[in-house]
């Protein structure tokens, strides 16, 4: 649900359910929404959908009024604060930006760049965009500007990460290096941008023989050898050879051919500085291959590091993130493809343990929050995309608000009834789902926990409800009793009745 206090001036229907009792919102929350999860409804979808100019058009508005220069300040502002948005709906909303009329629109746009594309993948992304929304913006792509915050990009990067990303990420989108280095018509900004830039453009040969006799400098010899390693890794069957290349240069599984993925000797070398998101997806593949075997040295290192909370709090990962991860390894087989293993027993406990340790990586918001767990068919089902139980998943998010929010108040519903539940910090995982699910199940009714808390006096900032039925309620509206829950809380101070 929305917060209230916004913009009267730019007021909008939002688009819940069946449209009976439309929110009013304003253009530019939609634009978060459309950054945040690439939709401008009230509904999140964990679906990425094809993005276009009719799922934008709170942008479009926003720049027919003139406000282009805030809608890219917007884009910024969500990319440096690393808040939790989707790559492609920024990139999206910036290549339009960057081909509007306005000069101050397409100069901020083409400044942002830098800082919303953290690597190439993002930069070919942006540039796929912009030539997608070019016949509808009626403007070329490849003017000055463009091409001046293309070489901009590759100056700005430090040699050996740029080293890094031109070969890891190679190609994307139908773009790769050479094209933009060529339509961009980029010029080096140092000798070890210059460098990387004849590698792209002339490949190793051509490197190798115009710095073969040179006095290079420091930072130049670092990046010539990183060049080196990749390009042996890439003709070497050895893995023994590969093994010491990718430890003696922190290479990574995207630099490597997919020959060199079936030795065991090249995972463990892999595994030594394995980001920890890239480790949690790949154990299962690693114990398939036998990398992981039970009682081995491996599976202990990695469950050191899956148990590390200074790990964890560096990689930043959310407990639900975990929880995934650790579904997904224990159902024993990959969600697409043949890839089949039987899950490790010391693994499943490490995962386990570490989904209660990145509580801690979750920031509270010090609100009054009311927590209010469907338990209807709705806790039946899968979560799409993973092999996490609705039941399991509700239960998981509870415990982050019991956890993380010092005022907490956690419901369960189901049609006509609603009973409080006890959720404290000690309890397990499997101890929070059953306590949720202690009444008999019923028909959705959203409208429940409102009513209720407007019933019993509590004051609450923000309800969060769990349902996969979202639209279903019974004689009262969600929408509706919300509007009236706050009407009454603010002005009146009374309880809410039934609306009849």
């Amino acid at each position: 649900m929305e917060p209230s206090g916004q913009d009267a001036n730019d007021h909008g229907q939002n688009s819940v359910g069946d449209g009976e009792h439309p929110w009013e919102v304003t253009d530019m929350t939609r634009l978060r929404r459309f950054i945040c999860y690439g939709s401008e409804m009230a509904i999140y979808d964990t679906k990425e959908h094809r993005l276009g100019m009719e799922s934008a058009l709170a942008l479009l508005s926003l720049l027919q009024e003139g406000r282009g220069c805030e809608v890219v300040e917007e884009v910024k502002r969500l990319a440096l604060e690393g808040r939790p948005v989707r790559a492609n709906p920024s990139l999206f909303a910036l290549a339009v930006c960057s081909q509007h009329l306005d000069l101050n629109t397409r100069q901020g746009a083409f400044r942002a760049l830098g800082d919303v594309c953290r690597d190439p993948e993002h930069l070919f992304t942006f540039i796929q965009y912009k030539k997608e929304v070019k016949e509808r913006m009626r403007c070329g792509i490849w003017g000055r500007a463009l091409r001046k915050a293309v070489s901009d990009w590759y100056n700005k990067q430090d040699a050996m990460g740029l080293a890094l990303a031109v070969t890891k990420y190679k190609t994307r989108e139908g773009w790769s290096h050479q094209d933009l280095i060529r339509l961009s018509h980029a010029k080096p900004a140092n000798e070890a941008i210059v460098l990387i830039s004849k590698y792209i453009m002339k490949g190793w040969k051509e490197v190798q023989g115009a710095y073969a006799d040179k006095e290079n400098s420091e930072e130049v010899i670092k990046v010539l050898s990183y060049l080196e390693a990749v390009e042996k890794v890439k003709h070497s069957a050895d893995e023994m050879e590969v093994s010491h290349l990718i430890e003696e240069h922190s290479l990574e599984r995207e630099q490597l051919l997919t020959d060199h993925l079936k030795s065991k000797v090249v995972w463990k070398a892999l595994l030594k500085e394995m980001p920890m998101e890239s480790m949690l997806r790949t154990l299962g593949k690693m114990t398939a291959d036998q990398v992981l075997e039970p009682g081995s040295s491996d599976v202990a290192e990695v469950c050191e590091r899956i148990q590390s909370e200074a790990a964890l709090k560096k990689a930043k990962l959310h407990p639900f993130s975990v929880l995934t991860a650790s579904e997904n390894y224990k159902r024993g087989q990959g969600n697409r493809g043949k890839v089949k293993w039987e899950p490790n027993v010391d693994i499943i406990k490490a995962l386990d343990s570490a989904f209660y340790k990145c509580f801690t990586n979750v920031e509270p918001a010090g609100k009054r929050f009311m927590v209010a767990v469907d338990i209807s068919t709705s806790l039946s089902s899968i979560v799409k995309g993973t092999s996490v139980s609705t039941a399991v998943a509700a239960a998981a998010m509870t415990m982050v608000f019991a956890r993380t929010e010092a005022e907490t108040q956690v419901m369960a519903y189901s049609e006509g009834a609603i009973v409080p539940c006890t959720i404290t910090e000690g309890m397990s995982l499997r101890q929070v789902a059953t306590e949720l699910v202690k009444i008999p199940s019923g028909y959705t009714d959203c409208a429940l926990p409102i009513l209720w808390a407007s019933e019993k006096r509590i004051t609450v900032d923000m309800f969060i409800i769990f349902t996969n039925s979202a639209c279903w309620h019974g004689e009262a509206n969600p929408a509706e009793c919300l509007r009236m829950y706050r009407h009454v809380r603010h002005f009146c101070n009374v309880p809410l009745s039934l609306p009849s």
